[in-house]
């Protein structure tokens, strides 16, 4: 029986649990001292915009995020841990559950109109729940939306989704989409801007924060991240010019 105890390790060492989970968007948790993106999904940004039912601007990152957090209550999380997540190696992808409930975040989120099933992933398992919440107009497919992963990737050719849009009005939708002057959602003050110099290090983009000496001169910011990691976690990099910060002593 001496299997027994390094099993049991490994099995503790792939569960991770909190009283108290951290919801940074709507796709992204912390439990303890892990950040889970989670899993067979893609959730809005917290900064990508929607198209609502009666037309107007949405915020819908925002309320994919108060949807998440909605969904955990509170509650205890378990996540399974199911490794280091493919574009941001610091983070992992979760397959992540409520106590006391038997379908996980992801599928909640999906069944709800809040997230879509990740068509890629081997965890994409969702494409039932997908189309009911599609049928009956849940979440982001009451309005009109372009995928999460075309968001990040400011692909503005992207395909419409949702039951709101209005191919007489492609054009003025796109503008809503992809504004040139995105508003900061509160508490996020990090810039970001595609260039396309940021592919000679592997990104899509630079970030700048408020020690960056281009920092106020950036008046019209693609993204807008609410911490440096997210910044990193959806592919850009630090400018070149932003100060080091230093630590008081103590």
């Amino acid at each position: 029986m001496r299997w027994f105890i390094p099993i049991l390790a490994i099995f503790a060492a792939s569960q991770s649990f909190a009283a108290s989970p951290v919801v940074r968007d709507g796709g992204t948790i912390d439990i303890g001292e892990v950040t889970y993106r989670l899993a067979g999904i893609d959730a809005p940004a917290f900064d990508q915009v929607c198209i609502d039912h009666h037309a107007d601007s949405w915020a819908c990152g925002v309320d994919a995020r108060d949807e998440l957090a909605k969904l955990v209550g509170g509650h205890d999380v378990r996540c399974e841990d199911l490794g280091p997540d493919s574009t941001y190696k610091k983070w992992h992808v979760g397959n992540c559950t409520v106590e006391g409930e038997t379908s996980s975040l992801s599928q909640l989120l999906v069944r709800q109109g809040f997230a879509v099933n990740q068509q890629s992933s081997a965890q994409g398992r969702f494409r039932e729940d997908e189309a009911d919440a599609k049928d009956k107009r849940r979440g982001l497919w009451k309005g009109c939306f372009i995928a999460p992963q075309e968001f990040r990737g400011w692909q503005k050719d992207a395909p419409l989704l949702g039951g709101a849009c209005r191919g007489d009005k492609d054009r003025e939708i796109r503008e809503v989409l992809f504004p040139y002057e995105p508003t900061m959602p509160s508490g996020c003050s990090v810039k970001g801007k595609y260039a396309l110099r940021a592919r000679v290090t592997g990104n899509i983009g630079i970030y700048h924060i408020q020690a960056c000496r281009s920092y106020p001169a950036l008046t019209r910011p693609d993204r807008w991240f609410c911490s440096e990691d997210d910044a990193k976690a959806a592919g850009f990099r630090k400018a070149y010019n932003c100060r080091p910060i230093t630590r008081p002593r103590i």
